[in-house]
C-alpha cells in the first residue's frame, strides 16, 4: 500500500510541469521486449508475453487521451515478424482478431472517438485477421477526434516502394507528370498518407534503432528510448518521454 501511495506521489510529481501547449500531437512507439520479458519470467509462453504488451497498450491509449494526444501509431508486427517461429505468429494472428473484435464495441474507443487505421500490407494477413480488422475500421470510421493507428505486415523501405509504384502508375496513366512528384505527393501516397508525422517516436527494451519503422516520417521526430521493456512500461516511463520532448528545441534541420 505505502509503495502505490509513493508511486502516485512520483508519478503527479513528474507530470505536474508539463504543458498542454507543448504536447505532441502525434507520438509513434516501437514496442519492443515482450519476447524478452517472457523469458524474464522463467518457462512463460511467449505468446502470454504479448497479451501483456496488448494490456500495456490500452494503458498507453488511456494516458494519451488523458494527456491530450491526438494520435497514437505503434508498431505492432512487421513483415519480417512472419519468419518467427510458427506457435508465436499464430498466437499473434489470434491475439489481432480477438483484440480487433473488442475495439468494435470498446466503451472507451467509442467515448473518446478514437478512429482505428491499420497502416501495412494487410494483404499478407490470414483471412480472419483481415476481416477483424475492417470491422474494427468500419466501427470507427466515423470519428476525427483522435486516430489509432496499427502497423501490421510493416516494413518502412516497402512502404516508401509503395508509394513510389503508386506515383508511377499515375505518371502512366496520364494523371500526373514526372514535374508533378515531390515529398508532398509522396507523402500522401504513404500508409499514413495525409497524417502529421510524428512528433516523437518512443521504443521500449533499450534498443536504439528504429527497425525500419517510419522512415519517411521520421525525418523531423524527437527519438526516446527506454529501457523499460514494454510488458513493464509504466505511466512515469512515458510521462518522462513526454518531458523530454518537451524539453527539446526542436530545429527542423536548421
Amino acid at each position: 500500500m505505502a509503495e502505490n501511495i509513493l508511486y502516485r506521489i512520483y508519478e503527479w510529481y513528474i507530470s505536474r510541469d508539463l504543458k498542454p501547449e507543448k504536447m505532441p500531437k502525434h507520438v509513434a512507439i516501437i514496442m519492443d521486449g515482450n519476447r524478452r520479458f517472457s523469458k524474464l519470467q522463467g518457462n512463460m509462453d511467449v505468446v502470454k508475453g504479448h497479451e501483456i504488451g496488448v494490456d500495456t497498450l490500452e494503458n498507453v491509449l488511456d494516458w494519451s487521451i488523458e494527456l491530450g494526444i491526438e494520435i497514437i501509431t505503434v508498431y505492432a508486427f512487421s513483415t519480417e515478424n512472419f519468419n518467427r517461429p510458427e506457435h508465436e505468429v499464430e498466437g499473434l494472428m489470434n491475439l489481432f482478431v480477438k483484440n480487433f473484435k473488442r475495439l468494435v464495441t470498446h466503451e472507451k474507443i467509442h467515448k473518446n472517438e478514437v478512429k482505428v487505421k491499420v497502416v501495412g500490407r494487410t494483404e499478407l494477413l490470414p483471412k480472419n485477421v483481415k476481416e477483424a480488422i475492417e470491422d474494427a475500421e468500419e466501427a470507427t470510421k466515423q470519428y476525427d477526434k483522435r486516430l489509432f493507428n496499427i502497423a501490421i505486415g510493416y516494413d518502412g523501405r516497402l512502404e516508401i516502394i509503395d508509394s513510389f509504384k503508386k506515383i508511377i502508375q499515375d505518371v502512366q496513366d496520364g494523371k500526373i507528370t514526372i514535374d508533378d512528384v515531390n515529398e508532398e505527393l509522396v507523402s500522401k501516397n504513404l500508409y499514413t498518407g495525409g497524417l502529421d508525422d510524428p512528433n516523437l517516436i518512443i521504443r521500449t527494451s533499450g534498443e536504439e534503432r528504429l527497425s525500419g519503422f517510419l522512415l519517411w516520417q521520421s525525418s523531423y521526430s524527437e527519438l526516446y528510448f527506454c529501457e523499460t521493456l514494454w510488458p513493464e512500461l509504466r505511466k512515469v516511463d512515458f510521462i518522462r518521454a513526454i518531458r523530454s520532448y518537451q524539453a527539446r528545441e526542436r530545429r527542423f534541420g536548421v
